[in-house]
């Protein structure tokens, strides 16, 4: 659909009322369902991984942290980016900047969410990784997004 104005069956009346809408409802429900896959992904990462494996000796590696918590936070937010870019249909795909709002809103947000409830007791170490845990899922997220659209 990418370039034809939306799906076929808009015709030309559905795809100037969504273009005059500016396309606000399509982005929050991008929005919507990228922070319920992130909130379910996050769940199931921190019941099932993080509880069954975590203990005090494998979390007090770098390596253990990283394999524990930092790459599965890694794939979760990959995959609310990708369901938000895979939920942001077109027209308004075309516009770069709007995709990118849907795209990387939510994990950007949850990203200020941790570190607001989470600064006192933050290290140093704590808050490079979670950052870069954020970068590299929503990249991760828009590259899946990207291939599944066919932009190489």
């Amino acid at each position: 659909m990418r370039g034809t104005d939306g799906p076929p069956w808009a015709g030309a009346e559905g795809r100037d009322a969504a273009r005059e809408d500016g396309g606000t409802a399509v982005l929050v429900r991008a929005w919507a369902a990228g922070l319920i896959v992130l909130l379910l992904a996050e769940y199931l990462q921190v019941t099932y991984v993080y509880g069954t494996f975590a203990d005090a000796e494998r979390l007090g590696s770098f390596g253990g942290r990283l394999l524990l918590v930092h790459l599965p936070n890694a794939l979760c937010v990959a995959l609310a980016v990708g369901v938000s870019g895979r939920l942001h249909r077109e027209p308004f795909r075309s516009s770069r900047a709007r995709h990118a709002a849907a795209l990387f809103a939510v994990p950007l947000f949850a990203q200020v969410v941790s570190l607001a409830l989470q600064w006192e007791r933050a290290s140093v170490e704590g808050l490079s990784m979670s950052c870069t845990v954020v970068l590299v899922g929503a990249f991760c997220g828009d590259a899946a997004d990207r291939l599944q659209e066919g932009d190489r």
